[in-house]
């Protein structure tokens, strides 16, 4: 088989490459460059010069032909900016869904198949499975410390079919191990940082910096002023960090963004009995049958909530049975399973208490 294997320049995808290579397949690396990262900053981006370079170091070793891949345009305008312009909207989106949604995988996938290529394989902790009639399924990888089935929940059964996902049977720490004995250079390589395009992680200042100012009040449950924000932007629901509120009683959170508006409250004012979810896509093509005995993740590495679920058309209303979630945003991502199978998704746009 003819596979393309999407190469970070990280462990991950260094032992998805040379696990195919061993299974005798013919396998080609693509590094991809997207972020601006420089080099030398605290954490790990992705897209930097030496990430490059430790992909094609690996492909040198492992005899495999390697290319650079340009998306930083399509990754900028459909990832970044969006982020960008999401927040502004006082919305919290999750960039990892959205470039796996648009660029990552998808858009990856489709240049693969336009070249000739059988199979596009990332570094991605995913397990599937093809059942007997021959759909396939998605599940939770072995180290479920490492879960992406979050970040990829929108994958359907015609891409799933051209998908390989070879670190998804092995703990991390074995791939490092595995890594170490093919005497393999990124064996002991970092993790890179969660927004791969904000390395120094401070999500506040890179949306300052490209929204500017926008002072604006802080306001209790009851409506009243109990402070002042320099942007609404900056903040996202359930932040406790960061507020500037010196001298209160008990922890306060923030609760709501309306407008430019930003409400605050105490713990149990982020309980979230139920929530409703648009853009909803299924792995296997259509909603689960059984809607009474599932859980589901309102954030990438989250708790898994016992959920009932009613489904009209794309959207989805979820309640919360048992155990509520805390902090709710829209924008992020409602993903759910039955097990450790994943089944699918939608986009948050509210929750209610």
């Amino acid at each position: 088989m003819r596979v393309l294997v999407a190469m970070s320049g990280g462990v991950d995808s260094t032992m998805a490459a040379a696990l195919l290579v061993e299974a005798g397949h013919e396998v080609t690396g693509v590094h991809l460059k997207m972020a601006d990262t420089p080099s030398g900053l605290p954490g790990r981006g992705c897209c930097t010069l030496d990430d490059a370079r430790d992909a094609r170091r690996v492909a040198d070793a492992l005899d495999i032909p390697f290319y650079v891949w340009d998306m930083h345009d399509a990754f900028t305008e459909q990832v970044v900016d969006d982020f960008v312009t999401e927040y502004a909207q006082g919305r919290t989106p999750n960039p990892c869904i959205r470039c796996n949604e648009r660029v990552k995988y998808v858009a990856v996938q489709d240049r693969a198949r336009s070249a000739g290529f059988d199979a596009l394989a990332t570094g991605h902790h995913v397990r599937l499975n093809q059942d007997e009639t021959g759909r396939w399924h998605m599940f939770r990888p072995v180290d479920t410390g490492k879960d992406q089935t979050y970040v990829l929940y929108m994958a359907t059964q015609d891409r799933l079919s051209a998908t390989l996902f070879p670190c998804g049977d092995y703990p991390k720490a074995t791939l490092r191990a595995m890594a170490k004995e093919r005497r393999l250079l990124t064996a002991s390589k970092p993790d890179s940082s969660d927004i791969c395009f904000i390395p120094d992680r401070d999500t506040s200042g890179f949306l300052h910096r490209q929204l500017g100012s926008a002072p604006g009040p802080i306001v209790d449950t009851q409506g009243n002023e109990v402070g002042t924000h320099d942007g609404a932007f900056a903040y996202t629901i359930g932040q406790r960090r960061g507020l500037g509120l010196g001298g209160q009683a008990e922890p306060k959170f923030v609760t709501g963004i309306r407008g430019n508006v930003v409400q605050i409250g105490s713990r149990t004012d982020l309980q979230v009995a139920q929530l409703a979810a648009s853009g909803a896509t299924w792995v296997l093509g259509d909603p689960p049958i059984d809607v009474e005995n599932l859980t589901a993740r309102v954030r990438y590495h989250g708790d898994q909530y016992p959920v009932t679920i009613e489904v009209d058309g794309d959207t989805v209303t979820v309640y919360f049975p048992q155990a509520r979630p805390l902090g709710v945003a829209p924008g992020q991502a409602v993903v759910f399973y039955d097990g450790d199978e994943c089944l699918g998704g939608a986009t948050i746009d509210h929750a209610l208490a």
